[in-house]
């Protein structure tokens, strides 16, 4: 036996949960995903999804409506038959005529550990907010954004170094096997679902392009989280006249540091700068267009003296 899923997500976090659906024998009838958006160096080629790309080479169906508002969409949804839907990084609101139109629901494979981080960003707004830990979780979905029952969950530690990439790796195959797991329990009729507490739930909102500047007059604790929160995506910056021009330096990697100064001052040689309270030095850095380059190798082409003050 094995259960009849539709899965729904988009981008490289979904990929190995489809994989281990498939490799644990489920039989997926449909795949839904983000449709094609311009991609190439000039944008003019349409670029599939991972997750489409993934399912074409397993040879399943693949659906890119841009919303359910379509009652035909709806009634093709419900048409699969489908036992189950598996939600992971789909990128669409479902109404209550998807979130019913199976015979168990749709589950969903969530990066937190709920109710903390509803929402968008839950990878980076924990590591910017300083956790020390967050996990994946298999939600039953309900009308509410990530408000249903929880079915497992499993956490995951963060250390003091990891960025927002490396968090999202981890997690992705951590959920895989979660997924697998929750599917395995309902087609043995063994899943548990408890409902999510109601106090202390917080919102990992969307992240804005006004946030990504550094300010360095906050303590350095938390110009570091920024730091590694963003990383790689979409990158904390700051300004640095280069030539007589402005230029964005993306900062890709940070450490904390000794020192004292006016905060973005830079304190030495290694572009240790100064913070509201200690200092941060950046451990990768990158200029628009160019590489990602480790900071000793950055300041060979681009050198930053002591005493240079760092918007």
């Amino acid at each position: 036996m094995s259960l009849r899923i539709i899965f729904m997500g988009t981008p490289e976090f979904s990929v190995p949960t489809l994989s281990a659906l498939t490799e644990a024998g489920h039989r997926i009838v449909a795949v839904y995903t983000q449709p094609p958006r311009p991609g190439g160096r000039r944008g003019l080629d349409l670029k599939k999804s991972p997750v489409h790309q993934a399912a074409e080479l397993l040879g399943v169906p693949v659906l890119t409506p841009p919303n359910f508002k379509n009652a035909a969409d709806r009634q093709t949804f419900r048409d699969f038959n489908a036992d189950v839907a598996v939600v992971v990084a789909y990128g669409l609101l479902l109404p209550e005529e998807i979130l019913s139109g199976t015979r168990y629901g749709c589950y969903n494979g969530h990066a937190s550990l709920l109710p903390r981080w509803r929402g968008a960003a839950p990878i980076q707004r924990a590591i910017m907010a300083g956790d020390h830990e967050t996990g994946m979780m298999v939600m039953k979905m309900d009308k509410g954004l990530d408000t249903g029952p929880v079915a497992l969950s499993k956490p995951v530690a963060i250390d003091e170094t990891m960025t927002a990439g490396e968090l999202h790796d981890k997690l992705m195959w951590v959920g895989a096997a979660l997924m697998k797991e929750a599917m395995d329990k309902l087609e043995a009729g063994d899943l548990p679902l408890t409902p999510q507490p109601e106090e202390g739930p917080v919102y990992a909102a969307k992240i804005t392009k006004d946030e990504t500047r550094i300010d360095f007059s906050k303590p350095a604790r938390d110009v570091h989280n920024h730091i590694r929160g963003l990383s790689p995506f979409p990158g904390a910056w700051f300004e640095l006249e280069i030539a007589g021009r402005p230029e964005r330096i993306k900062v890709l990697g940070s450490e904390i540091a000794e020192g004292t100064a006016s905060h973005g001052i830079v304190l030495d040689d290694a572009l240790t700068i100064a913070c509201g309270e200690g200092a941060v030095r950046p451990t990768s850095l990158q200029r628009a267009g160019g590489k990602v380059l480790a900071t000793a190798e950055f300041l060979r082409g681009t050198p930053i003296a002591a005493g240079t003050r760092i918007a």
